[in-house]
């Protein structure tokens, strides 16, 4: 019997042998998968061109990429939202009670998410008879009445409170305004990064927080539909009506409520609730109403848009929700709780006072009613 040898190899740069079929030995697995077939030139034999582990790899990136979309940081998040997010304040005719939040705007021509708790009255159940909403600056600086100089009129179209949502449109837009891309896929679950933009009255102005969703609640407080993400994301009074944007800056929740204080009067931390962007979209589409894209992702693309007279002007509904807002009831600021004696308030302890821009507003409203009302007089007498 012949012996059997192995294949000779030598050296790069020597003489070297092509071994014979019969020194192969057979492999039962190949090592790495083949990238191409083909012909040799003389001989009818495949021969195979591998793909190399590195590759591979780079492309299980590429895919990855393509497939979950980039991830913002923060910062960009905020860049690229903020602008699109307003502040929103409503008060009565000729009084100093009112109330204030954040909104978004879903279209270009000034259409405006945000809470109902916000622009409607708590005790006639009725939308507010004055409404500003606030455009953000070019640069945010802590100064009330530099960061506050973009002042729209605008009205509520229509509202649902027991999903506590409201569309407002903004008067006299004559230029194509930023929007919030808006998600209604339903891809954000537990243990997503995610980030609020609002005006919660302990901060500032336009401030961003982040946190992570802790839960998901379906018909939050008995109430069939009212889908929401608890989160640890800090929000405060004033964050009402605002944006909850996953880690591609697109929004997939609008902030509601908080919980403040156990029932063994503790206070609690961190537990916010927004209700599911799904629900805000499915309930904008009964109004006949879409949200625009600004660009790639998930959001929304319009759908046909209505008259805005054909929209429900105020319905009045028959359920009347339980869950706590984050901006709480209007403020009725005739009435100052008595301090204790033992608390001593800070100076300055924060940039604004949402009931002090309230009554701002009421006051000024109230002024240049009463200009008008001259001028017409004196136009009459002529």
């Amino acid at each position: 019997m012949r012996e059997r040898r192995n294949p000779k190899f030598e050296v790069p740069g020597s003489k070297f042998r092509k071994p014979r079929t019969s020194d192969l030995e057979p492999l039962s697995v190949s090592p790495v998968p083949p990238f191409s077939l083909g012909y040799s030139a003389g001989k009818k034999e495949t021969m195979m061109r591998p793909i190399t582990w590195g590759t591979l790899f780079l492309l299980s990136l590429i895919w990855s990429n393509v497939a979950s979309g980039k991830e913002l940081s923060p910062r960009e998040i905020y860049e690229q939202a903020s602008p699109a997010v307003v502040m929103v304040m409503g008060h009565a005719d000729g009084g100093r009670k009112g109330s204030g939040g954040t909104g978004s705007i879903i279209q270009s021509d000034g259409l405006v998410l945000t809470n109902a708790h916000v622009v409607i009255e708590e005790q006639t159940g009725k939308p507010f008879a004055r409404l500003s909403v606030f455009l953000k600056p070019a640069r945010v600086t802590g100064e009330s009445k530099s960061d506050l100089s973009r002042m729209v009129r605008a009205r509520v179209l229509t509202y649902s409170q027991p999903l506590d949502l409201a569309l407002l449109k903004l008067d006299g837009v004559v230029e194509p305004l930023p929007v919030v891309d808006v998600s209604e896929s339903g891809q954000a679950r537990v243990g997503d990064r995610v980030v609020a933009i609002g005006h919660p009255e302990q901060g500032g102005l336009w401030t961003l927080t982040t946190g992570v969703i802790s839960a998901e609640v379906d018909n939050f407080n008995g109430v069939k539909g009212k889908h929401v993400f608890q989160t640890e994301t800090g929000i405060n009074r004033g964050n009402s009506g605002g944006p909850l944007l996953d880690g591609e800056g697109h929004m997939v929740g609008v902030n509601t409520a908080i919980a403040r204080v156990a029932s063994d009067g503790l206070p609690i931390m961190s537990i916010s609730f927004s209700l599911k962007s799904s629900v805000a979209t499915h309930w904008l589409r009964e109004q006949g109403v879409g949200a625009e894209r600004q660009g790639g992702g998930k959001g929304v693309r319009a759908v046909t848009r209505i008259d805005q007279t054909d929209l429900i002007d105020q319905p009045t509904p028959s359920v009347q929700p339980q869950a706590k807002p984050a901006q709480p009831h209007p403020s009725d600021l005739s009435f100052r709780p008595t301090m204790k004696p033992d608390v001593v308030q800070p100076v300055q302890a924060r940039p604004y006072n949402l009931d002090e821009l309230i009554s701002d507003r009421a006051k000024a409203e109230a002024d240049l009613d009463s200009m008008m009302s001259e001028m017409r007089g004196k136009m009459k007498g002529r």
